[in-house]
């Protein structure tokens, strides 16, 4: 095994273009997450659409109150222009809803303990998710700032295959 930080070359990109923030080719990196019982959170941001359930991220049932949550660090501060949230291959056990929170926070770490002491704005409120789907978010988004991190929240619990955030990145130095 190989453990390392990705660098993108950022000046591939132009200023102002679009791109998969959250891409682990773009440094995206998974920092939290509520639960990983049957798969790691950094499958999310995996490249291309998930080959089986095994190559998402998958949470056991929740017996008790509350919700799941992964926590992505962005590749780079930007401006989340489109969503999407596939649940391909999750029929039985994709979660019934979801919402997307954002910070700015790109001067500190977020992780598994410190989320909590981070001010969050909602950008999806809770929408209903279908099974084996890639379910795109563009116009629902509310306004967009800024964001160094994002937060996928799921109701109550299940699967997700990908997690995608296209968004203009501020600078490509």
């Amino acid at each position: 095994r190989l453990y390392v930080t990705v660098v993108p070359d950022w000046s591939k990109y132009k200023k102002g273009q679009v791109i998969d923030l959250t891409a682990v080719e773009n440094g995206g990196l998974a920092v939290a997450a509520s639960d990983m019982f049957f798969s790691p959170m950094n499958n999310l941001i995996m490249p291309d659409r998930a080959v089986s359930m095994g190559d998402g991220w998958e949470t056991r049932r929740r017996r008790g109150p509350g919700h799941d949550w992964v926590i992505v660090k962005l590749g780079r501060v930007g401006s989340i222009k489109k969503i999407e949230v596939d649940t391909h291959h999750f029929k039985g056990n994709y979660p019934d809803q979801c919402s997307i929170d954002i910070c700015h926070e790109p001067n500190h770490s977020v992780d598994a303990l410190t989320w909590p002491d981070i001010s969050w704005t909602e950008i999806l409120p809770r929408t209903k998710l279908k099974a084996d789907t890639r379910h795109f978010f563009q116009g629902e988004l509310n306004t967009v700032r800024n964001a160094s991190h994002i937060r996928l929240n799921i109701y109550p619990d299940g699967g997700v295959s990908r997690f995608r955030v296209w968004g203009k990145m501020l600078s490509n130095d």
